[in-house]
């Protein structure tokens, strides 16, 4: 049996199982396998594959979702990873990113305050959680600059392409939403039944459950949380408001 913990999560209203499962049945095709699906440490998804054609599939399904590293051996400084926020404002020396490791113990990397406030200013990080519209369980990009294997301690820097994403994010005049723990088609229906639909601009998948929702100009980001938010229970929104001059 082949398993494989792959950089996808599964959570808050867990539809996310169902969607994989239509996922895999499109990438794996006629190949003889078949996958069981289940979540592992802190919401990871794990596949599991049997059958004759189970090393092929793995490759297949690695190309497709990617991997977590798994082991704090596996980490390479200056190498760039894909994560998770967690733990998002409980603690005011950084931000903690979950990059998927699990041995010797799970451990998540650091976002350092000081590396924040020379990109943004010295601002609490509160309120740049605030600002940014970050939410736990946000994909973010992030690169490797320490491991101190000793102490176990991660310590991380955005990645250049998550600065840019960011920066445009920031500056291109239109509200966003980030809404984690449903699926995107979930996010649509809600759109759909409060009659939102016409106030979005492009909605975009930055993950299994996890989706971001670009409005009209002149759209307000809190009215709209307002009104979808009861239809996506379970889910958690942030909102990016534009300020023009900032």
């Amino acid at each position: 049996m082949e398993e494989i913990v792959i950089l996808e999560k599964v959570y808050g209203d867990r539809s996310g199982f169902m969607k994989l499962d239509r996922r895999l049945k499109a990438l794996l095709g006629e190949l003889e396998v078949t996958w069981k699906l289940s979540a592992t440490v802190k919401n990871w998804v794990k596949v599991s594959l049997s059958g004759e054609d189970e090393e092929v599939s793995a490759n297949l399904i690695r190309e497709e979702f990617g991997e977590v590293p798994y082991t704090l051996r596996a980490l390479m400084e200056g190498e760039t990873y894909r994560g998770r926020f967690i733990d998002l404002g409980k603690v005011g020396y950084g931000a903690y990113v979950d990059i998927g490791i699990f041995r010797p113990a799970p451990k998540d990397a650091l976002i350092p305050l000081y590396y924040l406030k020379s990109l943004f200013g010295d601002f609490p990080v509160r309120e740049l959680i605030k600002r940014f519209g970050w939410v736990d369980n946000l994909p973010v990009e992030v690169e490797v600059k320490s491991v101190e294997f000793g102490a176990r301690e991660i310590e991380v820097a955005f990645s250049e392409e998550y600065l840019k994403r960011l920066k445009g994010w920031l500056e291109d005049g239109h509200d966003k939403l980030f809404i984690t723990g449903t699926i995107t088609e979930n996010v649509e229906n809600a759109l759909i039944k409060t009659g939102h639909g016409r106030d979005v601009r492009r909605i975009e998948e930055l993950g299994l459950m996890e989706t971001l929702v670009v409005l009209k100009k002149g759209t307000q980001a809190p009215g709209i949380i307002k009104e979808i938010g009861p239809h996506l229970k379970g889910a958690m929104i942030g909102a990016v408001k534009f300020q023009s001059g900032r």
